[in-house]
């Protein structure tokens, strides 16, 4: 039995997981859903009154799941979506968990950002008064950041079940970290004893489409440490939800039973 830790992207909320979950927990995995700070209510909460999340930033997200990490008894795998999987880069590159995922990944520093992917952040970036507060995306901007490719009833009912407004600090954060010394989403590309990493991406995804992961896989090439890439036909950012999200749920689980098996537990940091 292997114990995964899912970790929400932006915008979203643990409830974005639901079918991994049930899928991994079916399987005799343990699995372990934290919300982000200010994340954990039910997203009808969140959307009335959206100010605990008002300036948090990408360090406090990032130290809040290292304490949960530090909390378990052995090194999970951790599973990240978008801003998620940005998080999942950063804990492994601190020397937690015994693998990782980062699924349609927000950039580590040092990444060109294509331009459909500054597309989806404008809706923060437009405005800089957004950096201290939270901003809401519309139906047609959730649509298109996050389920591009489905028919509009199907992508309404996700609008409405999962999206969330959404702390703007962390799009500055990453958007300005190029000029930002020591920023909050600098990883080590050559750390040679980094857990293993397997990036998967979309091929119609706006928000993070493949280039942006195999920009960030051939910078991962300065170090020995494993590093995968799976790209998944005709899917859009939303790939743990809707059709198909069960193949996505056995590649991880695949991976990580082969990567584990490669390999024995990191120490703990």
């Amino acid at each position: 039995m292997t114990t995964f830790v899912l970790i929400h992207g932006a915008w979203l909320t643990p409830r974005s997981w639901e079918g991994f979950e049930e899928y991994l927990s079916e399987r005799g995995h343990e699995v372990i859903v934290p919300a982000w700070p200010g994340h954990d209510r039910p997203v009808e909460e969140i959307r009335a009154d959206p100010s605990p999340i008002d300036g948090l930033t990408l360090q406090e997200i990032v130290d809040h799941y290292a304490d949960v990490i530090r909390d378990l008894p052995e090194q999970p795998v951790l599973v990240g979506h978008s801003f998620g999987a940005l998080i999942v880069q950063l804990l492994l590159d601190r020397g937690f968990g015994a693998a990782g995922v980062a699924i349609d990944t927000a950039p580590p520093k040092g990444v060109r950002l294509p331009l459909s992917s500054l597309r989806t952040a404008w809706p923060v970036l437009s405005n800089p008064a957004n950096r201290n507060r939270t901003v809401e995306l519309s139906f047609e901007q959730f649509k298109y950041a996050f389920v591009n490719t489905w028919p509009d009833d199907d992508a309404r009912a996700a609008y409405d079940r999962y999206a969330v407004p959404e702390t703007g600090r962390i799009f500055f954060q990453a958007g300005t970290s190029s000029l930002t010394p020591n920023a909050a989403n600098t990883v080590d590309y050559g750390n040679d004893d980094r857990p293993p990493l397997l990036l998967v991406a979309g091929e119609r995804d706006h928000t993070s489409p493949p280039s942006l992961s195999r920009s960030i896989n051939r910078k991962y090439g300065r170090s020995r440490a494993v590093t995968d890439l799976h790209e998944f036909v005709g899917r859009s950012h939303l790939l743990m939800v809707g059709d198909g999200w069960k193949e996505i749920a056995e590649d991880i689980e695949r991976w990580a039973d082969r990567t584990l098996s490669d390999g024995s537990d990191a120490d703990r940091p």
